[in-house]
Parts: C-alpha cells; sequence; structure tokens
C-alpha cells in the first residue's frame, strides 16, 4: 500500500478521493419507488416534494426520505363496541372501513398516525348513526347507514388527502334475551298475516258465492219472466184461436155468436164427462145438478145442426144424442 501511495503524487491521491466520495454520494441518493407507493423527500426537515414510483435521485448531504406512503386502496379493520339504539336496545356492532390516500403530503404532514384518527373516526360515527336508529331499522338497512357514514367521513378525511371508498357493517348482535323477543315477535306477527290471509280468502269466497247465488236468482227470475211472457203469448193466440173458431163456427150457423158460444160449452161439458168416465181410477161419476141445462145446450146443439144441415155441412162434428147415459 505504501508503495502505491509512493507512486501517486498527492494531486492524484485528491482526485481519487474525491471520486470515491462521489460515487458513495451518487448510489446513496439514487431511490427506487416500488408501484403503488410515493416517498416524501425533506431537506432539513422540512418538505420539498413527492417521490414518484421508479428511479429518482435525492441530495443525500442536505435531503432525506420523509416517509413511505402506501397509495393502494387498504383495509382498516374496525374495532367491535357496544352501542345503544334510539329505542334503548343493546348491540355490539363489527365494521371495517376501506380507504386510499390520495395526495400523500397532506396524509403525512396533515395528520398524525392516519389510521389511528380513521379508527376513531369510523367508531365514533358508527355510534353516532346507530344511537339515532332504531333496532329494526338498523338490522334490515345497512346499506343506509353505510352510506350515511361514507358520506360523513369521507368529508372529514378530505383535508387529510385520503378518500374513504366504503364503509361496511359486518355485524350487528343485540343480546340474545332480545333475538328470543324479536323471534317471539316474529312469529306473532307471521301468524297474524296468516289469519289476514285466511280471514281475506273466506271473505273473497263469501263474495264469490253471494255474487254467485245473485247471478243464479237474476237468470231464473230472467227465465221465469221470459217463461211467463211465453204463457201469456200462448193464452193469447189460444184465445184469439177460440175467438175465431167461435166467429167460424158463428158463421157457418148465420147466427150470432151466442149460439155459437153455447156449442163450445156444451162441447167442454161432453169432453169432461167422458174423461171423467175413461178414467181408470175412476168408480163413480158425479152428475153436475144442473143436468137440465146441459141438455138444453146439446138440444141446442142438435137444432144448431139441423140448421147448418140445408146450407154447411160441419164435417168435424159427430151426432150429438139428447139423451145422456151416465155410466
Amino acid at each position: 500500500m505504501n508503495h502505491i501511495l509512493n507512486l501517486l503524487s498527492g494531486e492524484e491521491i485528491t482526485i481519487i478521493v474525491f471520486a470515491i466520495v462521489l460515487i458513495v454520494l451518487v448510489i446513496k441518493g439514487i431511490r427506487i419507488v416500488p408501484q403503488g407507493e410515493q416517498w416524501t423527500v425533506e431537506r432539513f426537515g422540512r418538505y420539498v416534494y413527492t417521490l414518484e414510483p421508479g428511479l429518482s435521485l435525492i441530495n443525500p448531504l442536505f435531503s432525506r426520505i420523509g416517509n413511505k406512503v402506501n397509495m393502494m386502496e387498504n383495509v382498516l379493520d374496525i374495532p367491535e363496541q357496544d352501542v345503544i339504539t334510539q329505542d334503548n336496545a343493546p348491540c355490539r356492532v363489527d365494521a371495517i372501513v376501506f380507504y386510499q390516500v390520495i395526495e400523500a403530503r397532506r396524509a403525512v404532514y396533515e395528520v398524525r398516525h392516519l389510521e389511528s384518527a380513521l379508527v376513531n373516526l369510523a367508531l365514533t360515527n358508527i355510534r353516532s348513526v346507530l344511537g339515532s336508529t332504531d333496532l329494526d331499522a338498523a338490522l334490515s338497512s345497512r346499506d343506509e347507514i353505510n352510506s350515511h357514514i361514507l358520506k360523513v367521513m369521507d368529508a372529514a378525511t378530505d383535508p387529510w388527502g385520503t378518500k374513504i371508498t366504503r364503509v361496511e357493517i359486518k355485524d350487528i348482535a343485540p343480546p340474545k334475551d332480545l333475538l328470543d323477543a324479536m323471534a317471539s315477535q316474529m312469529k306473532a306477527e307471521r301468524e297474524k298475516r296468516a289469519q289476514i290471509l285466511d280471514a281475506e280468502g273466506y271473505r273473497a269466497a263469501a263474495i264469490q258465492r253471494a255474487e254467485g247465488k245473485k247471478q243464479s236468482e237474476i237468470l231464473n227470475a230472467e227465465g221465469e219472466l221470459v217463461a211467463a211472457q211465453r204463457q201469456a203469448e200462448a193464452r193469447e193466440r189460444l184465445a184469439r184461436a177460440e175467438a175465431e173458431a167461435t166467429k167460424f163456427v158463428a158463421e157457418a150457423i148465420g147466427s150470432t155468436g151466442t149460439n155459437a158460444v153455447k156449442y163450445f160449452i156444451a162441447q167442454k161439458y161432453i169432453e169432461a164427462l167422458s174423461n171423467f168416465a175413461n178414467s181408470p181410477n175412476q168408480k163413480t161419476v158425479f152428475v153436475p145438478i144442473e143436468m137440465s141445462s146441459i141438455v138444453a145446450s146439446i138440444g141446442g146443439i142438435k137444432e144448431l145442426l139441423n140448421t147448418v144441415s140445408t146450407g154447411t155441412e160441419l164435417s168435424a162434428t159427430p151426432p150429438i144424442s139428447n139423451e145422456l147415459h151416465p155410466k
């Protein structure tokens, strides 16, 4: 070593020493920032600038790396805490928070211990939101609670250069006795709904039956009305036919309608007596008291026939005896 130093002059030694020092400083000033991180650079304790991912060079004599900030989205587990809801129901709440640092400088120099601040901020907001909400609403509307907490926390962390991306309530656990009471309430509510549905079903069925009965009665009434109309028309037509027959007989015998009426009355009497006599169950035939009037009618028919025989012949009327032989 002394031999080498003897070969070199003082100036050469100085140059070599300077080169070595320069190389060491360059090596110390080279910084490789990984992807997903940003490093802050401080000079004499004051923030100067931020190193982006990749190869960078700083002044190692007066500058140093202040903080290495993770710029990726991070998950922060919020410890469980006991919360009392608006209806005085105690429950245990567990949650997680997703956040991402947007600006490294503010995340480092605007707040001390960012994660601790986020945890305490989440705890207070969860307690505040659930404390103003009923237990039933808290259990059934977690999305609204998450959105509300997210909005409040994101506004609070904006000065820290941090964005809250998501807030999730993992679990809301009421005490066991309260869960049993809620289960009993739910069972009673379901039984009530079932009874209401049964009652509505019976009511609907009764309405349908009444409606069907109403329609049936309406149809029956309409049918009876139509039948009555048809019977009335039939009686009207029969009466017209009898009137026409009476008129025809009266014209045939060249007389008034009185003799024709007597003819038809006598014919009805004879048909009635014939039906009584021919009945298989009839054992006794009762002859009307006014037999003389019947005989007179028959006699009148005979006279009518004798009158008609000279001019008009009634082919459908058989000869009638003036004597009645009851069976």
